[in-house]
């Protein structure tokens, strides 16, 4: 029977790793900076290369992707209650984060183009003259009128009154999809 070794071996000497540098060494955390297979024998792996930016505003094409998948699910539930936690969650992101991507690349906010979207399906609503104002601000999920009414004002340069009293049979031949383009709501300024 062998007794106890007297030489004892430091973690990850003779198992492939280069001497003096256990395991540590195989993910990167090494003294030397490179990342070592795991098992000895073979080149340093380079780091992976950076993400590419689309746009010189730096959101990344991962990024853009993820943006637009949270920009559809806008487009598809604005009447539902979104907000923008919700949102960067559907894009995998931090909150704040999600919020400077979804600006730097769209050009607006998420709350903003939300809101967009609302006015815009609100304009359709309104066109049709058969809900009131009210039913129109909630069908469209807002849950305040006060804040519906100054939003669609700042929007579209009159009260949702006055747009559902106006005369709309001008663009009643009008495809819904050519009425849509041309009757998007735009930032004023």
């Amino acid at each position: 029977m062998r007794g106890p070794s007297t030489s004892r071996k430091r973690r990850g000497e003779g198992e492939g790793f280069p001497p003096g540098e256990g395991e540590e060494s195989s993910r990167g955390l090494g003294r030397r900076g490179g990342t070592f297979p795991p098992y000895g024998g073979g080149e340093a792996v380079p780091p992976a290369p950076a993400p590419v930016p689309c746009h010189p505003g730096g959101v990344n094409l991962e990024d853009l992707a993820r943006l637009r998948r949270a920009r559809d699910t806008i487009d598809r539930d604005y009447a539902s209650p979104l907000d923008v936690p919700a949102l960067a969650k559907v894009a995998l992101m931090s909150t704040g984060h999600f919020a400077r991507s979804f600006r730097t690349a769209f050009g607006e906010t998420p709350y903003s183009y939300l809101m967009t979207r609302r006015v815009e399906r609100a304009k359709a609503l309104l066109r049709r003259g058969d809900l009131s104002v009210t039913e129109v601000c909630f069908e469209v999920g807002c849950t305040s009128l006060g804040s519906f009414s100054s939003r669609f004002t700042e929007l579209v340069g009159e009260t949702p009154s006055a747009y559902r009293a106006r005369d709309h049979r001008e663009g009643a031949e009008i495809p819904a999809c050519v009425a849509k383009v041309l009757t998007r709501p735009l930032r004023n300024g």
